[in-house]
This record gives C-alpha cells, structure tokens and sequence, in this order.
C-alpha cells in the first residue's frame, strides 16, 4: 500500500517553515534534520519514509510555497550559508547569492523539489 505524505503549502513561507512542515508529515516523531543533505537522507527511507520507497509525496497549495520559497528567500538562504561556509566555497556561494538577488538561478522551492525527483523520481505531485 502506497503511503502518502501530504504537506500543506499554505504553512510554508520560509525554507525553516518547510523543515517543519516536512518534520510534522514526514519526519521521524516530526524531525529528521534541517538541511537539504538530511532531508534527502529521509526521502531514501527508514528515517520517517518507508525502506521499499513505496510512497508519494503531495505538496498541496504548492504554488504558495513556490512563491514563499522564490529568489528572495533563496538569496536570504545563501546569506546564511555564506556567513557560515568553508572559506574555500565563499566564491561559488557569493556567485549564487548574486544570481538570486537578481532573481535568476533555481530557488529554495527548486532546490526542495530536485531533491524529491533525485531520491524518488516521479514521487511529487504538485496539487
């Protein structure tokens, strides 16, 4: 039986509201982590999500969160990851966060949704 996993895109507005919501659908007791590497650990199974893959994810109202997770959240991300970056990475981040701040390159919503597609491909649906 397939499991499904809704989240409500109503509730996200930033990437840490997403960590809560995905924690309060997805997570182990409502936490698996609060990064992009932890929230791929999760989507392979056996940390919240079942070990034979067999469930989808169903993002509802994702528009909102598309719109709540977009450049401008994406730029406030990598202000932060930058701030706290290994020296050798300062460059490559400072180069995303530009393209952000000028509203180009994939956004916290696409960084999110590429993660689903990796680790569960076709395991999305937008509604």
């Amino acid at each position: 039986m397939t499991v499904t996993y809704v989240l409500d895109g109503t509730r996200i507005g930033t990437l840490e509201d997403f960590w809560a919501e995905a924690g309060r659908s997805i997570g182990c007791g409502g936490y698996f982590g609060r990064n992009l590497d932890a929230f791929a650990d999760c989507l392979r199974g056996g940390f919240g999500t079942p070990e034979d893959g067999d469930y989808v994810i169903e993002w509802q109202d994702h528009e909102t969160s598309r719109r709540n997770l977009g450049h401008a959240e994406t730029a406030r991300q990598l202000e932060l990851m930058l701030a706290r970056c290994h020296p050798t990475h300062r460059e490559r981040v400072a180069a995303r966060l530009a393209e952000a701040r000028a509203g180009r390159g994939p956004t916290v919503f696409d960084w999110l949704a590429d993660i689903v597609e990796d680790e569960l491909p076709g395991g999305l649906r937008l509604r």
